[in-house]
């Protein structure tokens, strides 16, 4: 096994939004924007449609248990976010998180083209948060990939910490996987991290 640093890069990073912490402020879209929870059964051709999937894909999504929040601006569905309570796929990687009582997992979210640079993402995390706080819900998790830098302004504005960094050997065929905590990051969060990740040829 080739364990150099060289051959280890960095894949995405976990965030962690604790809900008893404050709430941010001044968290709104540029335009004139309206979130709202999708119904299954009234939108999820609609749904389909937007995100360039097969009706059954979104409707197993539903049945699975996951809810999708949009944001339509002048009536079209303009972004949209999924959240999962129990279990999810990460990605296009071999791993799956397994989340606990009280927690959620945010994923899948994407805006239009011609409606990016809008806060339109953090906007709909806002409403996500705000959603599952008052349902009760403790804790938050989000990722998102090293590259992809607005994702990662629009998730530290609405409040979420980073604390661990998801890296794949770059030397290895088998596409190995390693968990590094975030310096600062309690040490309890990056374990929490490391027992809700199953599968995949993880290094913990």
């Amino acid at each position: 096994m080739n364990t150099s640093s060289d051959s280890w890069q960095q894949q995405g990073t976990f965030w962690l939004l604790d809900l008893d912490a404050p709430r941010p402020s001044g968290v709104a879209a540029r335009v004139p924007a309206t979130f709202t929870r999708v119904v299954e059964a009234a939108a999820a051709r609609m749904l389909a449609d937007a995100m360039r999937l097969p009706a059954e894909h979104v409707r197993a999504r539903f049945a699975a248990g996951a809810r999708c929040y949009v944001g339509a601006v002048d009536g079209v569905w303009a972004s949209y976010g999924w959240v999962s309570f129990h279990e999810e796929q990460i990605g296009e990687i071999s791993l799956r998180i397994r989340l606990k009582p009280g927690e959620a997992y945010i994923w899948d979210c994407a805006t239009a083209p011609a409606y990016r640079r809008l806060r339109l993402y953090t906007a709909l995390l806002a409403h996500i948060v705000a959603e599952l706080r008052a349902e009760g819900f403790t804790r938050i998790w989000i990722g998102a990939d090293s590259d992809n830098l607005p994702s990662q302004y629009g998730i530290a504005t609405v409040g979420f910490q980073p604390v661990a960094d998801l890296l794949i050997n770059s030397a290895s065929p088998a596409r190995q996987l390693q968990l590094r905590g975030r310096p600062g990051a309690p040490t309890q969060i990056v374990s929490d991290v490391r027992q809700m990740l199953h599968g995949g040829d993880l290094i913990l």
